[in-house]
């Protein structure tokens, strides 16, 4: 990156450096811890930025709170309005209880139950939620119609001048905390405010750091962004990444990185879920999806070397904490799928005793598993169907397993995981 003192960006590394004045008393500097795991993997000095211990445990109360505590008299007493997948909206909740400002809150009707919960906890009585749609998008358009009717004023989550400021006081931390100018800072991309304003303030007090931005694989709208030259709405997205999950990203965001050069690369969702377990047994950090978005890259098999050389130091932004619990066993299951453990067929089974242990003798080995069987017979047909879940020890078995499968009469269909018959019966 260029220094850059003349900057035309809306947003420059002073705005940032008064952010940070502005948020001391609500926004705590947050641990830079050094990983083990990610340094063996890599070669280099690889630490983690860990935004999941914030108040609201992602970094997204810096640039609400940024945003609002400059709001007028009367702008407060109007009160606020904004739209969030749920981590925006837990900023936005605490600085109203702690300004008393009185807050209205869209989010998408699937938002974890954990993160409404929260948001409702930090607001208490200064929010009201509503739910709207099944994406932050949806949500999105309901905020802005409201601000529009009611006269409050919107906070978005990314594109504005004060939220990119507040969400760059990361960058300023980092700085601070390693006493060094690390080679590389690893982020994850929603809508870009945090990599903006990272990239901004790097920019001009450190142009020699590198910032890499990371967004999942079902939503890469910024990669589409950088491609286009402008903003573009994608069609669809994977909401499973929901702190990432934006079919447009914002303008000012989109620009900055551009304007900078800041390389942006996806990530496959089974890929976040792998290092999500990673954290959670290694380091005991336990993330959302969008959490370990920057680690996931980090450690993707099928992705180029990151760009640094053997002991440099690396900031990995760990950016949020709020994971529902029961998401753990889609998370388990889209690692191993992901990871070529898991895999799943349709099977035509005979209707004549014996046919599932002949199945058992000449098609499953002795390290492989059958995790799931749905049998399904609604008629007096001679064959019924099953659809058969296997895990396997090692990856590489599955070639063994379709082998062994090609030779028996029974009639078998693997399951792609990208088709619609896998998403329907699985």
């Amino acid at each position: 990156m260029q220094s850059r003192t003349d900057t035309t960006s809306p947003v420059t590394a002073a705005d940032i450096d008064a952010a940070a004045d502005r948020l001391h008393s609500v926004v705590r500097p947050t641990a830079l811890e050094f990983s083990p795991r990610l340094s063996a993997a890599t070669g280099a000095r690889v630490y983690l930025k860990r935004e999941d211990l914030q108040s609201v445990r992602s970094y997204k109360v810096r640039g609400a709170f940024n945003l609002m505590t400059g709001l007028d008299p009367e702008a407060r007493r109007t009160g606020v309005v904004c739209a969030s997948a749920g981590n925006h909206a837990q900023g936005v909740a605490l600085a109203c209880r702690t300004l008393e400002i009185p807050g209205r809150i869209y989010l998408p009707r699937n938002t974890p139950r954990q993160k409404r919960n929260r948001i409702e906890h930090h607001g208490g009585p200064w929010v009201e939620l509503h739910l709207v749609g099944s994406t932050f998008d949806e949500a999105a358009e309901a905020a802005a119609a409201d601000a529009l009717s009611s006269g409050r004023t919107l906070v978005p989550p990314f594109d504005h001048p004060l939220v990119i400021a507040g969400q760059g006081t990361i960058a300023r931390e980092i700085l601070d905390q390693l006493g060094e100018p690390p080679a590389l800072v690893v982020l994850p991309i929603g809508g870009g405010g945090l990599a903006a304003g990272v990239t901004q303030y790097l920019s001009e007090r450190q142009p020699d750091v590198r910032v890499l931005g990371v967004e999942p694989a079902g939503a890469a709208s910024m990669t589409a962004a950088l491609a286009a030259g402008h903003p573009v709405t994608i069609d669809a997205i994977d909401p499973f990444v929901d702190g990432a999950a934006v079919r447009t990203v914002g303008n000012l965001t989109s620009a900055i990185l551009r304007e900078h050069g800041v390389q942006v690369r996806t990530v496959a969702e089974g890929q976040i879920c792998t290092e999500m377990i990673e954290l959670y047994q290694n380091e005991g950090i336990i993330t959302e999806p969008a959490g370990a978005l920057a680690a996931a890259a980090v450690t993707d098999p099928d992705a180029a070397p990151l760009p640094v050389h053997a002991g440099d130091a690396v900031v990995v932004v760990v950016s949020g904490g709020n994971n529902d619990l029961s998401r753990y066993g889609e998370v388990v299951e889209r690692s191993l799928i992901h990871q070529g453990l898991k895999h799943y067929f349709l099977v035509n089974f005979s209707q004549e005793p014996g046919a599932l242990r002949r199945f058992l003798d000449e098609v499953l080995g002795p390290d492989e598993d059958i995790v799931l069987f749905e049998y399904v017979k609604r008629n007096n047909r001679e064959t019924g169907p099953a659809l058969v879940g296997i895990e396997l020890a090692r990856a590489a078995d599955i070639s063994d397993l379709l082998d062994r499968m090609s030779r028996t009469p029974l009639e078998i269909e693997r399951l792609d995981p990208g088709s619609v018959s896998f998403r329907f019966l699985t």
